[in-house]
């Protein structure tokens, strides 16, 4: 059965390395890997500051995902599936909880900065395609910008 709550602190190097290994799954080349580690790095300060919820199966982490507030809008900063646990409705679960959230904190509208090969997630939820944004992880890659718009 799985359990979702609020990620503790020293949990951040579990969630950096679900985080890597979930965005391996794509089949990006090593050197893109190596810049999304120092990139997408979870620290213990983010989690600290910042909504950030795991999701657990026998105790161990099968998804996380980090909400962004002080910068503007809210944005997702981190959704991650175990990349074993990809298409098996993890994913579907972790999002309900986040919509959950959002309207509790009273987000009316979530952005998502997404990998093209993610991004069709996102639009099955509801997302709704808004732009295309330079990727941080590498130069004169496109990534997708999403609006979900929370019903609260």
């Amino acid at each position: 059965m799985a359990v979702i709550r609020r990620a503790r602190p020293e949990e951040a190097e579990i969630l950096s390395a679900l985080a890597v290994d979930s965005e391996a799954y794509w089949g990006y080349a090593p050197e893109y890997m190596e810049r999304f580690k120092t990139i997408y790095r979870v620290t213990a300060g983010f989690i600290k500051e910042n909504p950030v919820y795991v999701l657990l199966e026998s105790g161990q982490v099968q998804g996380f995902y980090g909400l962004l507030l002080g910068n503007g809008e809210p944005a997702l900063e981190y959704f991650y599936i175990a990349r074993e646990r990809i298409g098996r409705g993890y994913g579907t679960l972790l999002w309900k909880h986040l919509v959950e959230k959002c309207r509790e904190l009273g987000i009316r509208e979530l952005v998502i900065i997404a990998a093209p090969e993610a991004a069709g997630f996102y639009k099955r939820m509801g997302a709704v395609a808004a732009g295309e944004l330079e990727s941080r992880v590498l130069a004169g890659r496109k990534v997708v910008r999403l609006v979900y718009t929370t019903g609260c």
